[in-house]
Protein backbone atom coordinates (compact mmCIF):
# COMPACT_ATOMS: atom_id res chain seq x y z
CA UNK A 1 0.00 0.00 0.00
CA UNK A 2 1.65 3.49 -1.22
CA UNK A 3 0.01 7.14 -0.30
CA UNK A 4 0.70 9.62 -2.97
CA UNK A 5 0.90 12.75 -0.97
CA UNK A 6 0.59 15.59 -4.76
CA UNK A 7 3.30 17.54 -4.86
CA UNK A 8 1.43 20.67 -6.64
CA UNK A 9 3.69 23.36 -4.80
CA UNK A 10 1.63 23.67 -1.78
CA UNK A 11 3.63 25.71 0.91
CA UNK A 12 1.70 22.86 3.81
CA UNK A 13 3.21 20.13 1.66
CA UNK A 14 6.30 19.37 3.64
CA UNK A 15 4.67 19.33 7.10
CA UNK A 16 1.84 16.89 5.51
CA UNK A 17 4.47 14.32 4.27
CA UNK A 18 6.77 14.94 7.73
CA UNK A 19 3.07 13.88 9.93
CA UNK A 20 2.36 11.21 7.33
CA UNK A 21 5.79 9.24 7.94
CA UNK A 22 5.85 9.85 11.59
CA UNK A 23 2.57 7.65 12.06
CA UNK A 24 4.10 5.20 9.55
CA UNK A 25 2.00 5.83 6.51
CA UNK A 26 4.17 4.17 3.18
CA UNK A 27 4.15 7.02 1.41
CA UNK A 28 5.48 8.60 -2.14
CA UNK A 29 5.78 12.63 -2.74
CA UNK A 30 4.72 12.69 -6.75
CA UNK A 31 3.83 15.45 -9.48
CA UNK A 32 3.71 12.37 -11.94
CA UNK A 33 -0.56 12.03 -12.65
CA UNK A 34 -0.02 8.52 -13.93
CA UNK A 35 1.67 7.83 -10.33
CA UNK A 36 -1.39 9.32 -8.52
CA UNK A 37 -3.78 7.46 -10.71
CA UNK A 38 -1.74 4.46 -9.80
CA UNK A 39 -1.80 4.83 -6.02
CA UNK A 40 -3.73 2.95 -3.15
CA UNK A 41 -4.63 6.02 -1.86
CA UNK A 42 -4.36 10.05 -2.11
CA UNK A 43 -3.77 12.62 0.39
CA UNK A 44 -4.04 16.35 -1.84
CA UNK A 45 -2.44 18.93 0.73
CA UNK A 46 -3.27 22.71 0.29
CA UNK A 47 -2.60 26.04 1.25
CA UNK A 48 -3.61 29.38 -0.64
CA UNK A 49 -6.12 29.75 -3.27
CA UNK A 50 -8.50 27.83 -4.90
CA UNK A 51 -7.71 28.99 -8.65
CA UNK A 52 -4.05 29.15 -8.24
CA UNK A 53 -4.33 25.25 -6.64
CA UNK A 54 -6.42 24.46 -10.39
CA UNK A 55 -4.14 25.86 -12.42
CA UNK A 56 -1.09 23.98 -10.96
CA UNK A 57 -3.32 20.42 -11.24
CA UNK A 58 -4.67 21.57 -14.32
CA UNK A 59 -0.77 22.06 -15.48
CA UNK A 60 0.27 18.89 -14.31
CA UNK A 61 -1.93 16.77 -15.66
CA UNK A 62 -3.50 15.87 -12.05
CA UNK A 63 -6.40 17.52 -12.11
CA UNK A 64 -7.91 15.29 -15.16
CA UNK A 65 -6.81 12.03 -12.69
CA UNK A 66 -8.02 12.83 -9.37
CA UNK A 67 -11.82 12.21 -10.20
CA UNK A 68 -10.61 8.67 -11.80
CA UNK A 69 -9.21 8.13 -8.49
CA UNK A 70 -12.16 8.58 -6.42
CA UNK A 71 -14.12 6.93 -8.73
CA UNK A 72 -12.23 4.08 -8.75
CA UNK A 73 -12.88 4.01 -4.27
CA UNK A 74 -9.70 4.62 -3.43
CA UNK A 75 -9.01 6.22 -0.21
CA UNK A 76 -8.59 9.83 -0.75
CA UNK A 77 -8.12 12.42 1.83
CA UNK A 78 -8.59 16.65 0.90
CA UNK A 79 -6.72 19.11 3.31
CA UNK A 80 -7.52 22.94 3.67
CA UNK A 81 -7.51 23.96 -0.11
CA UNK A 82 -6.93 20.49 -1.66
CA UNK A 83 -10.70 19.77 0.39
CA UNK A 84 -12.31 23.12 -1.33
CA UNK A 85 -11.01 22.08 -4.76
CA UNK A 86 -13.15 19.08 -5.13
CA UNK A 87 -16.19 21.35 -4.99
CA UNK A 88 -17.53 22.48 -8.28
CA UNK A 89 -16.89 26.03 -7.92
CA UNK A 90 -15.24 28.33 -5.89
CA UNK A 91 -16.41 32.46 -5.72
CA UNK A 92 -12.36 33.26 -4.47
CA UNK A 93 -11.14 35.89 -6.80
CA UNK A 94 -14.16 35.76 -9.01
CA UNK A 95 -16.33 32.83 -9.45
CA UNK A 96 -14.56 29.37 -11.12
CA UNK A 97 -14.52 26.12 -11.77
CA UNK A 98 -12.95 23.64 -9.27
CA UNK A 99 -12.78 20.08 -10.07
CA UNK A 100 -16.49 19.18 -9.42
CA UNK A 101 -15.96 15.66 -7.82
CA UNK A 102 -18.60 16.67 -4.85
CA UNK A 103 -21.35 19.54 -5.43
CA UNK A 104 -21.04 22.72 -4.28
CA UNK A 105 -19.87 26.36 -3.95
CA UNK A 106 -16.79 27.46 -2.27
CA UNK A 107 -17.59 30.68 -0.41
CA UNK A 108 -16.08 33.26 1.80
CA UNK A 109 -16.57 32.96 5.18
CA UNK A 110 -19.42 35.92 6.84
CA UNK A 111 -18.43 39.49 7.30
CA UNK A 112 -19.50 38.99 10.90
CA UNK A 113 -17.67 35.75 11.86
CA UNK A 114 -14.85 37.62 13.15
CA UNK A 115 -11.16 37.91 11.80
CA UNK A 116 -10.87 37.10 8.42
CA UNK A 117 -9.23 34.51 7.75
CA UNK A 118 -10.01 32.66 11.10
CA UNK A 119 -6.76 31.76 12.23
CA UNK A 120 -6.06 29.30 14.76
CA UNK A 121 -7.77 26.52 17.32
CA UNK A 122 -11.44 25.22 16.87
CA UNK A 123 -14.14 22.56 17.36
CA UNK A 124 -15.36 20.52 14.99
CA UNK A 125 -18.65 18.59 15.93
CA UNK A 126 -19.33 15.07 14.24
CA UNK A 127 -22.35 14.57 12.99
CA UNK A 128 -24.44 11.75 14.22
CA UNK A 129 -24.21 9.50 11.56
CA UNK A 130 -20.35 9.66 11.29
CA UNK A 131 -19.43 9.71 15.08
CA UNK A 132 -18.38 5.83 14.92
CA UNK A 133 -16.52 6.56 11.35
CA UNK A 134 -12.88 4.99 11.92
CA UNK A 135 -11.39 8.15 10.14
CA UNK A 136 -12.32 10.02 13.97
CA UNK A 137 -11.36 6.80 16.08
CA UNK A 138 -9.98 7.51 18.97
CA UNK A 139 -10.52 11.87 18.46
CA UNK A 140 -13.21 12.73 21.24
CA UNK A 141 -16.04 15.00 19.64
CA UNK A 142 -15.49 19.19 19.68
CA UNK A 143 -11.87 18.18 19.66
CA UNK A 144 -9.84 21.10 18.43
CA UNK A 145 -8.46 21.78 15.36
CA UNK A 146 -5.76 24.22 13.55
CA UNK A 147 -7.57 26.41 10.98
CA UNK A 148 -6.18 28.87 8.24
CA UNK A 149 -8.99 30.04 5.53
CA UNK A 150 -10.84 32.89 4.66
CA UNK A 151 -13.61 30.39 2.58
CA UNK A 152 -15.62 27.39 3.49
CA UNK A 153 -17.02 24.63 1.78
CA UNK A 154 -20.93 24.93 1.01
CA UNK A 155 -21.53 21.47 -0.12
CA UNK A 156 -25.08 20.54 -1.60
CA UNK A 157 -25.34 17.57 0.09
CA UNK A 158 -26.13 17.67 3.93
CA UNK A 159 -25.59 13.44 4.05
CA UNK A 160 -22.01 13.82 3.51
CA UNK A 161 -21.25 16.62 6.03
CA UNK A 162 -19.41 14.50 8.72
CA UNK A 163 -18.40 17.69 10.87
CA UNK A 164 -19.24 21.18 11.03
CA UNK A 165 -17.25 23.88 12.81
CA UNK A 166 -18.56 27.66 14.23
CA UNK A 167 -17.23 30.72 13.12
CA UNK A 168 -20.00 32.83 12.25
CA UNK A 169 -21.80 29.97 10.45
CA UNK A 170 -21.69 26.35 11.25
CA UNK A 171 -19.77 25.46 8.02
CA UNK A 172 -18.32 21.62 6.64
CA UNK A 173 -15.35 20.89 8.11
CA UNK A 174 -15.36 17.70 7.57
CA UNK A 175 -16.95 15.41 4.79
CA UNK A 176 -16.97 11.99 3.94
CA UNK A 177 -18.36 10.12 1.21
CA UNK A 178 -17.44 6.71 0.79
CA UNK A 179 -13.95 6.15 0.88
CA UNK A 180 -13.45 10.13 0.10
CA UNK A 181 -12.73 12.42 2.96
CA UNK A 182 -12.08 16.16 3.72
CA UNK A 183 -11.24 18.15 6.00
CA UNK A 184 -10.66 22.04 6.42
CA UNK A 185 -8.37 22.26 8.88
CA UNK A 186 -4.79 21.45 8.67
CA UNK A 187 -4.33 18.14 10.90
CA UNK A 188 -0.35 18.43 10.00
CA UNK A 189 -0.66 21.39 12.70
CA UNK A 190 -3.27 19.92 14.96
CA UNK A 191 -1.33 18.57 17.32
CA UNK A 192 -2.61 14.77 18.96
CA UNK A 193 -5.49 14.91 17.58
CA UNK A 194 -4.50 15.90 13.70
CA UNK A 195 -2.02 13.20 14.10
CA UNK A 196 -4.38 10.61 15.11
CA UNK A 197 -6.63 11.53 11.97
CA UNK A 198 -4.00 11.79 9.87
CA UNK A 199 -2.99 7.67 11.29
CA UNK A 200 -6.42 6.69 10.79
CA UNK A 201 -6.64 8.06 7.12
CA UNK A 202 -3.33 5.83 6.34
CA UNK A 203 -5.20 2.42 8.64
CA UNK A 204 -7.96 3.03 6.53
CA UNK A 205 -5.77 3.26 3.60
CA UNK A 206 -3.99 -0.31 3.85
CA UNK A 207 -6.70 -1.89 5.05
CA UNK A 208 -8.24 -4.76 2.97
Amino acid sequence: MTIAVINYGAGNLPNVVRALRSVGADLVVTDDPALVLAASAVVLPGVGATADTMQSLEALGIAAVLPQVVAAGRPFLGICVGMQVLLQASEEFGLHRCLGIVGGTVRRLPAGAGKIPQIGWNQVRYSPAFAAHPLFAGIADASDFYFVHSYYCDVDDPAIVAGRTDYGLAFPSVIIRDHLAAVQFHPEKSGRCGLQLLRNFSDLASAP
